[in-house]
């Protein structure tokens, strides 16, 4: 609500137009099953989409890393705004910091990723950690960490910024040590692929290069036939020299969520000015990925 109420702000500014919000509650709000149980790929979007469809609402905003892969012919993504902070956070008692946590500091999270890259960092830094399995909402997940129950959590950065609780944050993770969900800190505003007018409206709020990365990275996911509750982080980044863009890395890791067997790479190259060759950058890199062994890290594949 709070990232849709942003968008609707926004979407008014460059139209002139009123916009009304309209509250949709979604599978994955109201399980309690893990995202990989419940399917993980689309439960936050298939409720948005029928709406769409049937024209209840003329457009939807969407956290983009939640959006499948394949995209349906009747509708079009119009416009990915300028990213928020793609980084994973820390939210820990006492205020620690992530290397500071005790022996034997228990930390939430809901994703397979996470707990991959941690559990992976921990190994090699000889940490005493254990990732515990959560789900729920800010609150809730905080919750866990205020009553003791967990000494951390781990959340994403956009969210908590975009719901004014970035305060709360205790520490920020590298993306050297977790890479973050391909197209995490984006949102995807979608609405149906006829409707010309409205399509160039919310243009309006595209950020090419926001779009570029992320079709870079969710490329990358779709070649590697994985869902968004799948063990792999990506993030395509700018590389400047100064104020002059020289050109666009793109890291991706895949790993078991034990941490016991990742595989990890990156490549650079121009900045893609093209779709397609955004996409075509994601493929590659996962092309080598699945050289090294990733299909076999990731469990059941998405199809």
């Amino acid at each position: 609500m709070a990232q849709s109420g942003q968008v609707a702000e926004a979407v008014s500014r460059v139209t002139g137009r009123p916009v009304e919000l309209v509250e949709i509650t979604t599978y994955g709000d109201v399980s309690r099953e893990a995202l990989a149980q419940i399917g993980g790929t689309g439960v936050f979007v298939t409720a948005l989409r029928e709406a769409l469809l049937k024209g209840e609402v003329d457009f939807a905003v969407h956290s983009l890393k939640d959006l499948p892969t394949t995209q349906p012919d009747e509708l079009v993504v119009a416009a990915v705004p300028v990213r928020e902070d793609p980084r994973d956070v820390i939210v820990a008692r006492d205020a620690l910091k992530f290397t500071d946590l005790p022996s034997g500091a228990r930390i939430g999270t809901g994703s397979p990723r996470r707990m991959a890259q941690l559990n992976a960092y921990a190994r090699s830094h000889n940490l005493d950690i254990a990732t515990v399995p959560i789900r729920g909402n800010v609150d809730t997940r905080i919750g866990f960490v205020r009553s003791g129950e967990l000494d951390a959590v781990v959340l994403a950065a956009a969210g908590l910024n975009r719901i004014g609780r970035g305060d709360e944050v205790t520490d920020f993770l590298s993306v050297d040590t977790v890479l973050p969900a391909p197209g995490q800190g984006a949102l995807a505003i979608e609405c149906t692929a006829g409707n010309a007018d409205l399509i160039a409206a919310l243009a309006e709020l595209d950020d090419p290069f926001t779009r570029i990365a992320v079709t870079a990275e969710r490329s990358l996911l779709a070649a590697l036939e994985a869902g968004c509750s799948a063990p792999v982080g990506a993030l395509a980044d700018l590389l400047a020299d100064g104020q002059i863009v020289k050109e666009m890395r793109l890291r991706a890791v895949v790993g078991t969520t034990d941490g016991t067997r990742m595989v990890q790479l990156s490549t650079t190259g121009p900045v893609p000015e093209t779709h397609d060759g955004a996409m075509a950058l994601g493929r590659e890199l996962a092309a080598e990925m699945l050289a090294q062994g990733a299909a076999g890290l990731m469990g059941e594949r998405a199809h």
